[in-house]
């Protein structure tokens, strides 16, 4: 064994070349150990379509022994986001940074360096697109993950973002009395969404990119009935109170399906959802059929403003589960804040299907030990310092 250690090589991953080794080689990762229910992951398209949408991106795979199986993959993409504000000012402040996920490796061969070597081959690709930073995202409880990170790539845990996950029901879900629902144009979106997160943490500079993307669902703003009248968007001035999200079709990415449960929790589970069915006045909590392949709606660029704000934030919740309603292949609406973010509080979730922490660890990859913030004749680092903003913007190309 260590002879064929040495015969680990890492190159670009090639579509045609590689496309089925590596689906075949993520499905046996994916098996539940000891026979465990477990979620899978079915890419849509390819293995890169993850991050086909972001600015700059690349996958890795590694090969390992004389017949150059795939036994592990990593992927990568670069962005310019916010990292909060400057000191003394409204300005924010913008650095380029590296997001970091898919990294998987072969049960069989794991604790041979693998991934540490598929880290360090994309940091280096990393450094020479210029990036300033690099992070990823992992479950709290992963702890050969985190360990692999922290412990051998120097990654520092960083931000515990909370993903909120709510099922899709088979009734529809009321907005709320005097609630008033509408869309906004990409554009409009594009300059509320600067304004209200400016401050925040990871705002990608390219949102309007997002906005304009296939998958973007499109932007809603929640308002009182009485106050909607009253508003012109083409004065550039916000109403007094009101909620905004958009919505981001993932399951034209990837989809989910759950293995490995037992008979008894399949048919409690097919059971909620005819009751919920038939009489939907009852409102059961329903499990949606994860059994088959599902999708979810993905809700980011949440933010509310105003005394009421938060019944309106529930309103723009509700108007998303019945988009997802109305589409068969969506299973839940998906939301992933800040923990200590205002809506937080207001968004409708299952606790059984969310998670208070997803655990984002981040490394600085310049060679300088402080970053400095020349307006304020200080320095300023980003790691070590605490956030100026409870805020932390989740891109939907990255979930």
């Amino acid at each position: 064994m260590e002879e064929e250690r040495v015969l680990v090589a890492v190159r670009e991953y090639e579509e045609k070349r590689d496309r089925v080794a590596v689906e075949e080689m993520e499905r046996r990762c994916e098996l539940g150990p000891g026979g465990k229910p477990s979620l899978f992951t079915d890419d849509m398209g390819d293995p890169i379509c993850r991050i086909r949408h972001s600015p700059a991106y690349l996958m890795l795979v590694a090969e390992f022994g004389k017949a150059r199986e795939i036994v592990g993959v990593i992927r990568g993409c670069i962005k310019t986001v916010t990292r909060g504000k400057k000191a003394m000012s409204d300005c924010s402040i913008y650095v380029k940074v590296a997001y970091i996920l898919g990294l998987r490796v072969l049960p069989t061969h794991r604790r041979l360096g693998i991934g540490t070597k598929l880290v360090e081959k994309l940091e280096e690709w990393c450094k020479q697109k210029g990036a300033e930073y690099a992070y990823m995202a992992t479950d709290c409880t992963n702890e050969a993950s985190i360990n692999l990170f922290t412990l051998k790539c120097a990654y520092m845990m960083f931000r515990t973002p909370t993903v909120l996950v709510q099922p899709v029901h088979a009734h529809y879900r009321p907005l709320g009395s005097g609630v008033a629902v509408v869309q906004l144009s990409p554009h409009l979106a594009e300059l509320i969404y600067r304004r209200v997160f400016a401050n925040s943490e990871f705002f990608p500079k390219d949102i309007d990119v997002i906005l304009s993307n296939k998958l973007n669902l499109g932007t809603f703003m929640a308002l009182p009935k009485k106050a909607l009248a009253k508003w012109d968007p083409k004065t550039g001035h916000l109403p007094p109170c009101y909620a905004i999200m958009s919505v981001w079709n993932t399951k034209e990415v990837f989809k989910l399906q759950m293995k490995g449960v037992s008979r008894l929790t399949y048919a409690c589970c097919v059971t909620s959802r005819l009751l919920d069915s038939w009489m939907p006045w009852l409102r059961i909590p329903s499990i949606p059929d994860v059994f088959r392949q599902f999708g979810v709606y993905f809700l980011y660029g949440l933010h509310m403003e105003g005394k009421g704000a938060s019944r309106l934030m529930k309103g723009l919740c509700a108007f998303a589960h019945n988009m997802g309603r109305d589409d068969s292949g969506c299973g839940a609406v998906v939301a992933e804040v800040g923990r200590r973010d205002p809506v937080r509080e207001v968004i409708p979730h299952w606790r059984r299907f969310s998670w208070a922490e997803d655990l984002w660890c981040i490394k600085k990859l310049t060679s300088a030990k402080q970053d400095i913030d020349e307006e304020n004749g200080g320095t300023l680092d980003w790691i070590r310092s605490r956030p100026s903003t409870p805020v932390v913007f989740v891109d939907p190309r990255e979930f």
